[in-house]
């Protein structure tokens, strides 16, 4: 079994992470990465930005071998999925603003705003976040989902490990499987570990072929 303490950090240097981070499928299955060092990353990614602030993301993270090896069938039996030392599954809440006034009432302990503010600002924007269409309210917390899981990568990379987004896996055999609450909508899967392969290299396209400035022509 390896111990994460041995692990080596690449860079801190952001441009170097987003350069060097690759999408890796093979994995070291004897490597373990500390429930502490998990909660660390954590931690760190959930300073991402979200829809209000909204926080709607919830994590849960698989280290068990047999859970994993049952998720792998329930991902389309990528090996991926067992091989990792865990496998975060992002999920949203889908109540997340029954949150909403313990999260704004922390901010005014702190002192980031006044208390009028938040005895305002909650009410209205519960009431609108419950008032959004389903597909609507789906894309904004697909949208969280997507920022919190790209922090969480970054910083995976930033301690020398490696990740892999995934968004092919059957949802409700998924929810069956790890007894996911009706609450929660699973939004993406990660494996997290470290690499015995490097990832695929891919090219991009030319800035000029995704970028427009002020308008379409």
């Amino acid at each position: 079994m390896t111990n994460n303490n041995n692990s080596v950090l690449p860079s801190n240097d952001l441009y170097t992470l987003m350069r060097e981070r690759h999408s890796v499928r093979h994995f070291d299955t004897e490597f373990v990465i500390s429930e502490e060092e998990i909660n660390e990353m954590i931690e760190l990614a959930v300073k991402a930005p979200s829809s209000s602030n909204s926080q709607s993301w919830r994590f849960l993270v698989v280290t068990d071998k047999e859970l994993k090896k049952q998720l792998k069938i329930v991902a389309d039996n990528q090996q991926q999925v067992e091989d990792a030392s865990a496998v975060f599954v992002i999920l949203s809440d889908m109540k997340f603003y029954d949150k909403l006034d313990e999260i704004f009432t922390s901010a005014v302990e702190a002192g980031y705003m006044p208390k009028e503010f938040k005895d305002e600002y909650v009410p209205n924007v519960t009431k609108y976040y419950q008032a959004l269409p389903k597909e609507q309210f789906h894309e904004s917390v697909s949208f969280d989902a997507g920022l919190v899981a790209m922090q969480l990568m970054l910083i995976a990379k930033s301690k020398g490990y490696d990740t892999v987004p995934m968004g092919g896996y059957n949802k409700e055999k998924l929810k069956m499987l790890l007894n996911v609450p009706d609450n929660l909508l699973p939004l993406i899967i990660l494996p997290i570990g470290k690499g015995i392969q490097p990832g695929r290299r891919s090219t991009r396209l030319p800035v000029e072929d995704v970028l427009t400035w002020n308008q379409f022509k």
